[in-house]
């Protein structure tokens, strides 16, 4: 797993805790400690911890599981090992983070879609450094990193009052992707279409070409086939020499 990733394998699998409702094993909720283990409740909890812990150690690399691993080990202490791993030097982070996010451009990446979930990742993983992007500073970012093709729907945006939400934006531009994608296969196939007869009207002319040449042609040959008899050939004159 990487740094990239945990924050999004923490978020879902909090959800999952909670949908089970065992997110105090991992995330420390009043009222709901660790009971003694003299207390009635604590081999059901024990059950319980032990069942979150397995959650923790099945979803995350063998590295991860070799690094975090102790005999003994509560579901919650290896939680915590985790956040500590990935959510050290923060300010360090946070300065690399803002300085990708800031130069993120549409041309490194395929296509609309690919190049807006960049830009939410970074979102995302600034936030959970302690350096979260508003929502208005991440539509102008994707304003500002999309290419000359997309000018104009990036200048609607730039005058909406109010500025629309990232998702919206999103769906412009994609539509607007959609629709040069398909203005670019009508004008090769148009393009195509015009250059065939071309090809054809060449061809006849190179034909027609060759025909009068080959009348022109000095020495060609004449048959004479009167009725009844053999044809006779005869060689057409050559052109009389200029003495001068």
């Amino acid at each position: 797993m990487e740094k990239d990733h945990y924050a999004m394998w923490a978020e879902l699998f909090e959800i999952h805790a909670r949908a089970h409702k065992v997110v105090d094993h991992i995330i420390p909720q009043p009222g709901k400690e660790k009971p003694a283990s003299t207390n009635a409740s604590f081999e059901m909890w024990t059950i319980l911890d032990s069942t979150v812990l397995q959650w923790i150690y099945s979803t995350i690399s063998f590295d991860l599981l070799t690094t975090i691993m102790e005999k003994g080990s509560t579901a919650m202490a290896a939680w915590k090992h985790l956040a500590d791993i990935f959510e050290d030097n923060q300010n360090s982070r946070a300065v690399a983070l803002k300085q990708d996010f800031s130069s993120t451009l549409m041309e490194d990446f395929p296509n609309v879609s690919a190049y807006c979930q960049g830009l939410r990742q970074l979102s995302d993983q600034l936030k959970n450094v302690g350096a979260p992007v508003s929502s208005h500073r991440l539509v102008f970012q994707l304003v500002s990193g999309l290419s000359e093709l997309y000018r104009g729907v990036a200048t609607l945006i730039r005058q909406s009052n109010p500025l629309p939400s990232f998702f919206q934006a999103r769906s412009m531009f994609t539509l607007e992707e959609s629709g040069l994608a398909k203005m670019h296969n009508t004008n090769s196939h148009t393009a195509l279409h015009t250059a065939a007869p071309m090809d054809s009207d060449d061809s006849s002319q190179q034909r027609s070409n060759h025909r009068q040449n080959k009348c022109s042609d000095p020495a060609a040959t004449i048959k004479i086939a009167p009725k009844g008899m053999d044809s006779v050939v005869v060689h057409a004159p050559m052109a009389p020499l200029d003495p001068r």
